[in-house]
């Protein structure tokens, strides 16, 4: 299980909007999630239409006379996405909070008992920096920052990353933390140039997918749905489910890295005498060869290429892949174009561009169809001579 903290204590840079509906959008790629509703304004539980009596308030406190377990909270909003509510009394937990011992802990504890249910666990935290907040980072692996592009929630920036490395060196506990740019609006110079100044300052922390400005969330979230199921083709659900995809890319790779899998090459000892006309008997190792070798030949390599200037990160995917994100469709820059080779076998695939996180038909393909999103896939057919044909 991993657990994910949306944090920003500047207000209005979508940080409830992006837990709600990163939440729905890895639920649409087959994770189990759980959103942790934190703040005491309940904006992610009332976002969604959930009202209910008990809270997060109910497992945590030591006063309160109705005391319950964490199982007993849990609400279903979709098939693999549950949320535990909030409500106002959960902002009186930092003064009861204030004076106990492991106070940093609380979260820690009571998530224990649920950890094999869910893929991930989101924690919608509360816009301030108090124990709360410093409980969600104790029991995080990652956060996830929402900034829009304004100078305000840049300097909230820098003060959360304070209390992130307050939580390494007190708490001996490091939070990856990550930046993800929200609301932006690509008809505003001014959102460009914010947007270079984010890059230049925290290019090492940013997100490749980037959250447009969307009247779509807003219109969700006043009819308490995700905006997947507002509307499934508007630009907002596009944008929450390339940043599901990325979420998912990035763990897979960490997982990688950190199992180091080393590829050991064992030679098979022929029997002597053993009968190799008959392919029954022959050595595993040799048949294997010959099968590898056969699906080989079947591969042909078909070139993806698209102009992007000023593009920080470019992908392909599609029906090839199953529409991830992975390295081996990661477009690198040559002579001006950003391009990559991949093998295919033969067939017709469906595919898009993603420039900056945003998904884009193939330019120079007149080969294309409408998909359930709304927009228009790019198709290629790959034939058994080796030629690609988009006519």
């Amino acid at each position: 299980m991993k657990i994910l903290s949306i944090a920003n204590q500047k207000g209005g840079c979508g940080k409830t909007t992006t837990a709600i509906n990163l939440a729905s959008a890895l639920g649409q790629n087959n994770r189990k999630v759980l959103l942790i509703d934190l703040d005491p304004q309940a904006h992610a539980s009332l976002g969604l239409d959930i009202e209910s009596q008990d809270s997060i308030y109910n497992v945590i406190s030591k006063l309160t006379p109705r005391k319950l377990k964490i199982e007993n909270i849990i609400k279903k909003v979709e098939n693999s996405f549950d949320i535990i509510p909030s409500n106002i009394l959960v902002g009186t937990l930092e003064q009861e909070l204030s004076d106990e011992i492991g106070r940093e802990l609380k979260l820690v504890s009571i998530i224990s008992p649920i950890k094999e249910r869910y893929d991930y666990v989101l924690i919608d935290c509360p816009p301030s920096l108090g124990i709360l907040t410093v409980n969600a980072l104790r029991v995080s692996d990652e956060l996830i920052i929402p900034v829009e592009t304004s100078r305000f929630s840049m300097q909230g920036v820098e003060h959360l990353m304070d209390i992130v490395q307050l939580v390494k060196d007190r708490l001996n506990h490091e939070v990856k933390s990550r930046i993800l740019v929200t609301m932006f609006d690509s008809r505003l110079r001014h959102s460009f140039s914010m947007l270079s100044m984010i890059k230049e300052k925290f290019s090492q922390m940013l997100y490749d997918t980037i959250i447009h400005i969307n009247v779509k969330l807003k219109e969700a979230a006043v009819m308490g749905k995700t905006v997947s199921s507002y509307d499934k083709y508007c630009r907002g659900a596009k944008d929450y489910f390339a940043f599901a995809k990325e979420i998912i890319f990035l763990e897979n790779q960490n997982r990688v890295s950190a199992q180091q899998p080393e590829v050991q090459i064992k030679k098979e000892l022929l029997v002597e005498g053993m009968p190799q006309k008959n392919e029954e008997f022959k050595p595993l190792s040799l048949r294997m060869t010959e099968i590898i070798k056969e699906e080989v030949h079947k591969l042909i390599p078909v070139k993806f290429s698209i102009e992007a200037s000023g593009a920080r990160s470019a992908y392909v995917t599609g029906s090839f892949n199953d529409w991830a994100l992975d390295d081996k469709c990661r477009l690198k820059q040559v002579n001006g174009l950003w391009e990559v080779d991949i093998s295919l076998t033969p067939g017709l695939y469906k595919y898009q561009f993603i420039i900056d996180g945003v998904w884009r038909e193939d330019p120079n393909n007149p080969r294309k169809e409408r998909n359930s999103f709304g927009d228009v896939n790019s198709l290629i057919e790959v034939g058994t001579d080796g030629q690609t044909s988009v006519k």
